[in-house]
């Protein structure tokens, strides 16, 4: 297996990390549900054409109840992720909601699957979760809310679900068509939102085409990346390196938005940075290894 599992699951995350800063490009009055709903639509729906076009979709191999718990998961992940940032803040909201996603990814397989979480990924997960906590240490003033703090375990969990959730989804279907059905059935959850919001910043040609590359680059390409990744890696792997999302959004910050990221910041990028390197080389290497002497055990 090597390494290309870990870097596609990095790649996908770094996409992830371009949506922030592509927001920013975003003119007039836009919810971030709407952009959600909008972002999902088109992600899921395109591939979904394209899929039923090139009959790569067959109906009979797709396991509903999965799939279903799944899109639901994903579909989830939105208002609580956003709800949770508005209440509690963006620093303590992100780091909550990403930061928690490893550790009860890890949790459950430990529990349900009885899969237990190496020292490896302990070490490294370990290490980026501080260096989030570090990097968003002094994004503004901290808002400690209660329902904040409990809607961004949820987007956490949600976040958990869906990738442990995808994983057995994966199992029967390839990355593409799974990928495709799962944002079909997520934006059919979210597009009741759009019937509650302003939309009148879609007819702005550079916001619709801020909200293809969301929909398109950072869903429809980044998730079949994440989803060949994970089919060949653990979830709980695959959640720790998606840390490399907030990392990404942060050196976009301040490269493209102008942003200005003190020392004890730094110092969480490089925690983050060394956790996923940690994870990606500890990993891949000792499976490398199994696989040329033939010891690989199934």
């Amino acid at each position: 297996m090597g390494f290309s599992p870990y870097i596609w699951v990095l790649l996908a995350a770094v996409l992830w990390g371009t949506t922030g800063t592509a927001q920013t490009f975003i003119t007039g009055t836009a919810h971030p549900l709407t952009i959600g709903a909008f972002r999902l639509g088109i992600g899921g729906f395109s591939l979904l054409a394209f899929v039923l076009w090139t009959k790569k979709l067959s109906v009979s191999t797709i396991p509903w109840a999965a799939a279903v718990f799944s899109a639901l998961s994903m579909a989830l992940f939105q208002p609580f992720f956003f709800s949770a940032v508005q209440l509690t803040g963006v620093a303590i909201g992100t780091v909550v909601a990403i930061g928690s996603a490893p550790v009860i990814t890890g949790l459950i397989e430990w529990s349900l699957f009885r899969k237990k979480p190496g020292r490896i990924w302990t070490i490294a997960t370990a290490c980026a979760i501080l260096g989030c906590v570090l990097l968003f240490a002094n994004k503004d003033a901290p808002t400690v809310n209660s329902l904040g703090i409990a809607l961004a375990l949820g987007a956490g969990v949600s976040f958990a679900g869906y990738t442990i959730l995808s994983k057995q989804v994966l199992e029967r279907m390839e990355a593409v068509p799974a990928v495709a059905v799962l944002f079909s059935l997520s934006a059919v959850v979210l597009l009741p939102c759009l019937l509650f919001f302003d939309l009148t910043f879609i007819t702005a040609s550079q916001n619709l085409a801020v909200l293809l590359y969301l929909g398109i680059a950072a869903t429809t390409v980044a998730y079949i990346l994440f989803s060949s990744g994970l089919k060949q890696i653990p979830s709980s792997s695959a959640v720790t390196l998606s840390l490399a999302e907030p990392l990404t959004a942060s050196l976009l910050g301040v490269l493209v938005v102008g942003e200005v990221l003190n020392g004890v910041s730094w110092a969480g990028v490089a925690l983050l940075l060394g956790g996923i390197i940690v994870l990606t080389i500890g990993k891949a290497e000792p499976e490398s290894k199994n696989l040329r002497s033939g010891t690989e055990s199934h």
